[in-house]
C-alpha cells in the first residue's frame, strides 16, 4: 500500500531504478544521493561559465556540450510542449537547451535533457538532473540532488532540495520542497510548502490505519502520488503521503499521515 507502485506509474520514468520493488515509496529518497553520484555527467564547462557567477550571455547545451548563444535566434514558445527552438546561422539546432544570461550554476554535475529552458535569475547547485522540455523559471533555487523527469516546471522563487519530480510534475510559484517526491502530472498551487523536519528529536513518523510507522528518516517532506493537486498556500507536515488523484485544499495543513487515493483533504 505504501510502495512506489501504489503512488506512481513508473513505466515512463527514466530513473525508475531508484525505487525498489515492494519497498516503501520513500526508498527513492534514501537512494537518491547514491544514484545521482553514480551518474556520468557530460562536460559542463565553457569559457563564459564561471562557477557561482551570473552568466553574462546565453549559453546553449547541444550535442552534449555547452556553446555560446550570442549569435542565435531563440523562440521561447511553449517549452513543455517541445517548442523551444534555437537557430544558428540559419541552421536549426534540434533539441538544444538554453541557459539564459543571469542564471547561476554551481558545480559541473549538471545534466540537461533536450529542449530545457533555464531562465535568468535561476540558481542551480549540482548534482542536478533536469529532464527533457523542463522549465526552470526566474528565481528558482535548486539546492542539490534535484532530479526531474520530462516536461516539469520549477517556478518563480520555488526552492527545491533533495527531491524527485516525475514526468509533468509542476511547482510553478512560491513553493518549498525538501526531501519530497512529486508524482506524474502533480500540480502545486502557489505558496505550497512541504515541511521536512520535525521540531522534536527523532525520525519522521507517518500515521496509518495500522498505527504510527517510523520511516527511519530524520528528514522527509511530502510524497504526492500521480495527479495530486494542492491548493494555494497549503502546507504539509513532515511525512505527508497523498495517494493518486488526491486534493489538498487551499489554505489547508495536512498532518503527517497517509491519505488514500482520491482523498480530498480539507
Amino acid at each position: 500500500m505504501l510502495d512506489a507502485a501504489s503512488f506512481f506509474d513508473l513505466t515512463t520514468f527514466s530513473h525508475k531504478e531508484i525505487f525498489q520493488k515492494d519497498d516503501y515509496a520513500w526508498t527513492g529518497l534514501i537512494n537518491l544521493k547514491g544514484y545521482m553520484n553514480s551518474l556520468e555527467y557530460s562536460s559542463f564547462t565553457h569559457k563564459e561559465l564561471v562557477d557561482g557567477v551570473p552568466l553574462t550571455n546565453h549559453l546553449l547545451y547541444y550535442d552534449n556540450s555547452l556553446h555560446s548563444g550570442t549569435d542565435c535566434t531563440i523562440s521561447w514558445d511553449n517549452v513543455g510542449k517541445g517548442k523551444l527552438s534555437v537557430v544558428h546561422a540559419g541552421q536549426p539546432l534540434p533539441g538544444a537547451s538554453v541557459i539564459m544570461a543571469g542564471a547561476v550554476l554551481m558545480g559541473q554535475e549538471i545534466q540537461l535533457g533536450k529542449g530545457v529552458l533555464i531562465e535568468s535569475g535561476a540558481m542551480i547547485k549540482g548534482p542536478a538532473v533536469i529532464g527533457d522540455h523542463t522549465e526552470i523559471r526566474q528565481g528558482a533555487y535548486l539546492r542539490g540532488y534535484c532530479l526531474t523527469g520530462k516536461r516539469c516546471v520549477i517556478g518563480h522563487t520555488t526552492e527545491v532540495k533533495h527531491s524527485i519530480f516525475f514526468n509533468d510534475a509542476k511547482a510553478g510559484h512560491f513553493a518549498y520542497l525538501g526531501d519530497s517526491i512529486l508524482g506524474n502530472k502533480t500540480n502545486l498551487g502557489a505558496g505550497t510548502k512541504f515541511a521536512n523536519l520535525r521540531f522534536l528529536p527523532g525520525n519522521v513518523q507517518v500515521r496509518t490505519e495500522q498505527g504510527l510507522l517510523d520511516t527511519g528518516l530524520r528528514k522527509l517532506g511530502a510524497i504526492l502520488g500521480d495527479r495530486v493537486q494542492t491548493g494555494c498556500n497549503s502546507v504539509t507536515n513532515p511525512g505527508t503521503l497523498i495517494g493518486p488523484d488526491g486534493i489538498l485544499m487551499p489554505n489547508t495543513t495536512a498532518n503527517s499521515s497517509f491519505y488514500a487515493s482520491q482523498k480530498i483533504i480539507r
